[in-house]
């Protein structure tokens, strides 16, 4: 698989990850035995990133990449987590003295004397101009409990804020073909300032798999019925922002767009969703999540698909305007 330089970590990792939400919780149950399969299938289809945060199932998911680690010695896996949702979400609450007691409970998890990466979880909007959460998270680096910082951002306005600190190696954002605000401003500024970019909810919760129409029910504990409407988080998160039925009836029109081009012959409507993203200047590496080893390893396929052509791009820029602009684009 491709491999890319994150930014200002100066790790090479592969152009698809693993994003590992679902191993800890809010996607239904995953039990043990699945969760170190996908990981285990992950890695042999060549993802060498995990990504991961302290509060997904209250540090399940660290703890499980930990142990998966652990039992495969030599492993060159890149893990970033994430902090700061485990308190109050007040600016007051991102201290150098909470950021230690969060990154040692992560580096506990994981089992690693020192993180890889940690990201600010989608801090309240002043923290990300606050100089003294900078300087805390510059104290860590230099105590060696991390060896690079970034950024999980909402919106476009604190990407490009964050882009403009020089300790901020990454920024992990939304980005998908219903969500396509970043790449007017975002990835061009990350590309100019060396910074790298995660993207997340590659496939819009599902939606761009190609596999849920308006009769697809989910899991109690699964975040796709319970926050359709963004009550429990950011409505910008589940769906990427858009109504269930309206992202349906768009999806169908993304699907069609995949059987028309030539490039992806053979190919899934998930993969496509993934290589459009992934072929998109600027882009790092992009972080779906998986439930089994076959999602996990069609989705690192998705790295090898060929360049898509000028016209499906055009297509999905199309897409957008029809279904999302007015709505999505003023929003984040």
């Amino acid at each position: 698989m491709e491999k890319r330089v994150l930014g200002r970590t100066g790790a090479t990792v592969s152009v698809i990850g693993l994003g590992t939400w679902q191993l800890g919780a809010d996607w239904g149950d995953v039990s043990e035995a699945e969760a170190f399969a996908v990981l285990e299938a992950s890695v042999q289809a060549g993802v060498t990133l995990f990504d991961t945060a302290d509060v997904y199932g209250d540090g399940r998911s660290e703890s499980l990449i930990g142990r998966f680690l652990a039992s495969n010695p030599g492993l060159e896996v890149f893990v970033a987590t994430k902090m700061g949702r485990r308190v109050e979400q007040e600016p007051g609450n991102y201290t150098l003295d909470n950021f230690r007691a969060w990154t040692d409970r992560s580096r506990r998890n994981l089992g690693v004397d020192a993180l890889d990466l940690v990201q600010l979880h989608c801090p309240p909007t002043p923290v990300f101009g606050s100089d003294p959460v900078y300087d805390a998270l510059d104290t860590l680096v230099e105590e060696g409990a991390i060896r690079a910082y970034g950024v999980s951002v909402e919106t476009t306005a604190q990407a490009l804020e964050a882009i403009a600190r020089p300790g901020i190696a990454s920024v992990q954002i939304i980005l998908n073909a219903f969500r396509l605000k970043p790449i007017d401003e975002v990835l061009p500024a990350a590309s100019a300032a060396g910074v790298g970019i995660l993207a997340r909810v590659p496939l819009a919760s599902g939606l761009l798999s190609g596999k849920y129409d308006t009769t697809t029910t989910f899991a109690e504990n699964d975040h796709r019925n319970y926050n359709r409407q963004g009550d429990a988080f950011d409505v910008g998160e589940t769906f990427s922002g858009v109504d269930y039925e309206t992202g349906v009836a768009a999806a169908q029109d993304f699907a069609a767009l995949v059987a028309a081009e030539p490039a992806l012959e053979g190919r899934s409507t998930a993969q496509a969703a993934l290589a459009w993203v992934a072929q998109l200047e600027g882009v790092t590496t992009v972080i779906p999540g998986a439930r089994s080893i076959e999602q996990a390893t069609s989705n690192a396929q998705a790295g090898d698909v060929p360049q898509l052509s000028e016209g499906f791009r055009s297509g999905v820029r199309d897409l957008y305007d029809r279904y999302f602009r007015a709505t999505v684009h003023p929003r984040w």
